[in-house]
């Protein structure tokens, strides 16, 4: 699954990093009827959190879970991302493989993204406008991580409408590569190559690792 991690860890940091530069003062409320307002929200909550818990970070970095846990994930369609991802072998599973793998994709969501956000520095973000979605079942929210001297890195965040009206994220796509299909591609050859069950071992084995502080040492 090597190829796989660097994919996710890549893009997730993309991802946190994009989210955590949105950071204001005051928490908002999250509007998950406006997709364009619901990303920018849960991305100042998010890095709000990080700042306010940053001592607890500094002695558990383990504690990034549980804010990823908390102020990320109830704003991404991991069930549906987690489906997209078994793709054609989906048909051939049992509920309970289904279930098993969706819990354990969103537990590897969640570590992934609890790491990438060791990698945070100072970057900062801009958002595009945002368009007229009433008639839209899926929008893009593009946006652009710039980091002096260095070219703007394009984002772009796909997030669908639920049944009841409400916006969940549930794709990045950075620099015209999507995260989705990456993780599709590879973890639909690791079932094929080793069957539903192993793979969904691997992703709960590496959910119990520890989140590593990789800033040498130094304080997040």
């Amino acid at each position: 699954m090597r190829m796989f991690n660097r994919i996710c860890i890549y893009s997730a940091s993309l991802l946190l990093l994009a989210l955590s530069a949105t950071a204001h003062s005051d928490n908002l409320a999250v509007n998950t009827m406006n997709p364009y307002d619901m990303v920018e929200a849960v991305a100042k909550n998010t890095f709000t959190r990080f700042h306010q818990d940053i001592d607890i970070i500094n002695t558990d970095p383990d504690h990034l879970k549980l804010i990823v846990s908390d102020e990320l994930m109830p704003y991404i369609d991991y069930k549906y991302a987690s489906y997209k991802v078994m793709g054609i072998h989906l048909k051939s599973t049992t509920k309970d493989q289904r279930e098993r793998f969706v819990k354990a994709f969103q537990g590897y969501l969640v570590s992934t993204y609890a790491q990438a956000f060791t990698e945070y520095t100072d970057q900062h973000v801009r958002f595009s406008p945002g368009k007229d979605f009433s008639g839209e079942k899926m929008v893009d929210v593009n946006v652009d991580l710039i980091e002096p001297g260095r070219p703007a890195i394009k984002l772009m965040f796909k997030v669908r409408r639920l049944k009841d009206g409400s916006w969940k994220a549930f794709d990045l796509v950075a620099e015209g590569v999507s995260l989705l299909a990456s993780k599709s591609s590879e973890i639909s050859n690791l079932i094929r190559q080793k069957g539903i069950d192993s793979v969904i071992l691997e992703l709960e084995q590496r959910n119990k690792g520890n989140i590593s502080n990789k800033t040498n040492g130094d304080k997040l």
